[in-house]
């Protein structure tokens, strides 16, 4: 089917292949997993070019791809080229720097180049049921994680000590790895939307941020809950009172048929109404999937209309310098019928003594 799907827009961009040299992109198509490849496409084959480490694993992780194994002696992609009789060869253009379109040019003498743009990537945005049950599975194992890895949660913790914490529980669940570097920021810290942890200490009166996901079969999850340390001030309690009011405003909002950036306008406007909104400024929601950023956007120029099979974030959140950030974030899927939300990991105000 993805096969088909691409050779649908080579008939229709009139060229007789595709190159395809983004990591994340040939392992959608092929399913190979190795760090060093390429993938080509023709109307009649598709090939998987890599070198000796991965031949083996390349075979069987690719079985509908002809593998082919590289070498410095040999240009095997050009002999497929001349083989398959191409005459124009469409290219990934936002992957391609200008030096290597130039030694396409050289090395593909004779053949005309298309820059293509994110053929792919559309592809990507709507998921099939196999690739929505990885990332729940991904989720899962976040969110079990989360739960068992808050119970080191104290007065007096490094933010290093409990990212690590975390990190380690989800390896020890199943998961492959990180989707990302955990964010684990405390205090004043909490306002740095993407900040990374640190040797900071968790302190009485602090909001307590974490951003975290975890990979699984090469799959992404994403989910940000915020704490704060006892005691509890009105402000704090105002902000994550705002910050949910938000963030389940855009979940309402989240339905097949609207453009992504209908999402952020919902949540965007709750956080403005109550006059944060100078503190808000990132995008709501991002989709999800191979890559922990893809699309479709859930921001303020998300066009692209929200479709079953999506998996986006819905994520606003408050970030005041010098006092300290809120974040609430859920993974969804869009469904026929509206959404279906992946996270598990309760969301109320909580308070740690």
């Amino acid at each position: 089917m993805k096969l088909a799907k691409i050779r649908e827009k080579m008939a229709g961009e009139g060229v007789d292949a595709f190159l395809v040299t983004t990591y994340l992109n040939w392992r959608y198509l092929s399913g190979f997993t190795g760090d060093a490849g390429q993938v080509l496409i023709t109307e009649n084959s598709s090939y998987l070019f890599t070198d000796s480490r991965y031949t083996e694993i390349a075979a069987e992780e690719a079985p509908d791809f002809n593998v082919v194994e590289t070498g410095v002696d040999i240009d095997p992609l050009k002999d497929a080229l001349k083989k398959e009789g191409v005459r124009s060869l469409a290219f990934e253009k936002d992957q391609v720097t200008y030096a290597n379109f130039e030694r396409m040019q050289e090395r593909f003498e004779g053949i005309r180049l298309e820059g293509v743009s994110r053929w792919i990537e559309g592809l990507r945005m709507v998921k099939s049921p196999e690739e929505i049950a990885l990332i729940a599975k991904a989720q899962e194992i976040a969110d079990e994680a989360f739960s068992l890895a808050s119970r080191a949660i104290r007065v007096g913790a490094t933010e290093n000590e409990l990212a690590l914490e975390l990190e380690f529980t989800m390896r020890r669940l199943g998961a492959d790895g990180l989707a990302f570097p955990i964010i684990a920021v405390s205090g004043a810290r909490s306002s740095l939307p993407h900040g990374q942890p640190t040797d900071n200490k968790v302190a009485p009166g602090d909001f307590l941020t974490f951003d975290f996901g975890a990979r699984y079969k090469g799959y992404c999850s994403d989910e940000t809950r915020t704490f704060v340390i006892d005691p509890l001030d009105k402000k704090h309690e105002e902000i994550y009172k705002v910050v949910l009011e938000a963030q389940l405003a855009g979940l309402e909002a989240a339905k097949p048929g609207v453009p992504g950036k209908d999402v952020d306008a919902a949540a965007r406007k709750v956080i403005e109404d109550a006059g944060y909104g100078q503190y808000f400024g990132h995008g709501t929601g991002h989709g999800v999937g191979l890559a922990v950023h893809e699309g479709p956007s859930a921001g303020k120029k998300g066009e692209t209309l929200l479709e079953p099979g999506m998996v986006i974030t819905v994520e606003p959140g408050i970030y005041i310098p010098g006092f300290g950030g809120c974040r609430i974030e859920d993974l969804i899927v869009i469904t026929e019928s509206g959404k279906e939300i992946l996270s598990g990991s309760p969301k109320e105000l909580t308070v740690i003594g």
